[in-house]
């Protein structure tokens, strides 16, 4: 079967997107690579380690359907055998590029394109080499050019990153990946062993943590204009990046320091008053993070998509000063982190 965060992207994919009107791909993860000056990297070697690193991680040539028998979302990997019938289960795409322009446009389509990827064919990854004005003809990219490497968010997460970047190194430096695939625990055993994990505790936890609340109702906010109730979600988004300065940060970090208290939960806490100003006087607030669902040490060395979304439900009480109320903070998202493995899909 597939995981429970791949079920959550599929169907996002399937259900949530209309496939009639023009579409921005949300799932595409493109990390951007230039050498330093003065290296170069032999595309020979480079591809047969994306070969050698691809086939010991069979997250990247797994296709995803939907069993209508099981009435199940269903994962299957992607053989040799069925590499002769079809087509690699990566592809390898060569262009140029002369101005920025022409490079930032080749950028957001790897970003934003939703037809890069085949998840019914197992097509989930591809390497794309952006050369400055013309293709290399002695088969060497330099540090003028680009390479891109694009996964698919329901078999990536940003941890895999790290292990796919160690394994590519080792293959292009060595010529050569050792792994044996009877004893490492693969992507597929996870989502199998997620399937059979009893959830009778986490289930009960989270009904109680989340008691009365209203998930569908949303929090009075201010807002720069109206949102039309059948507008179509196209997905887009934007990050907004500002400094703090010396001062305020020093003091940030003295609070955390002074009060052995991580700068995660002071954050935290210090979003949960923010919220509690900005709404006049809201006290009951419930936030969705992400945790990296990693939660045994089996799990580090494998490419997938493990993240999990949970709800952080905090009832501020006005009276309590700010110490308190961050320790609050921190004592609630320890015990939120414990039953984080419980699949938002089930709590929703």
């Amino acid at each position: 079967p597939a995981s429970f965060a791949q079920a959550r992207i599929w169907l996002d994919e399937k259900i949530r997107f209309d496939p009639e009107k023009p579409q921005v791909a949300i799932y595409n993860m493109p990390f951007v690579y230039r050498l330093q000056p003065g290296y170069t990297l032999s595309i020979k070697q480079l591809c047969h380690a994306l070969y050698l690193t691809v086939n010991k991680h069979s997250s990247l040539h797994t296709s995803l359907h939907f069993d209508i028998e099981k009435n199940l979302l269903m994962q299957r990997v992607i053989t040799h055998e069925d590499n002769h019938k079809n087509n690699n289960t990566f592809s390898i795409i060569k262009t140029t590029h002369e101005t920025d322009e022409q490079l930032n446009e080749i950028l957001r389509d790897e970003k934003r394109n939703p037809h890069l990827f085949d998840l019914a064919q197992g097509l989930v990854f591809r390497c794309h080499l952006v050369y400055y004005k013309q293709i290399s003809s002695n088969n060497i990219l330099s540090d003028k050019d680009i390479l891109i490497f694009n996964f698919h968010h329901a078999f990536f997460d940003y941890p895999s990153m790290n292990i796919f970047v160690h394994d590519l190194n080792q293959a292009y430096t060595t010529g050569q990946l050792l792994y044996d695939d009877t004893t490492n625990l693969r992507y597929l055993d996870y989502a199998v062993i997620e399937q059979q994990m009893s959830m009778t505790g986490a289930s009960m936890f989270w009904l109680d943590a989340l008691h009365d609340y209203k998930l569908d109702q949303s929090l009075s906010l201010p807002f720069d204009r109206y949102r039309l109730a059948n507008e179509h979600r196209t997905g887009r988004g934007t990050s907004i990046s500002f400094d703090f300065g010396q001062d305020l940060s020093y003091d940030f970090l003295t609070q955390a320091s002074s009060n052995n208290i991580s700068l995660e939960y002071l954050a935290l806490a210090t979003y949960y008053v923010f919220l509690f100003k900005l709404t006049n006087g809201e006290n009951d607030f419930c936030i969705g993070i992400n945790t990296h669902g990693r939660y045994r040490d089996e799990l580090n060395s494998i490419i997938g998509m493990f993240v999990n979304a949970i709800p952080l439900r905090c009832r501020l009480d006005p009276h309590l000063s700010f110490h308190e109320l961050t320790k609050h903070v921190q004592d609630n998202m320890i015990n939120c982190i414990k039953y984080s493995y419980f699949p938002l899909q089930r709590i929703l």
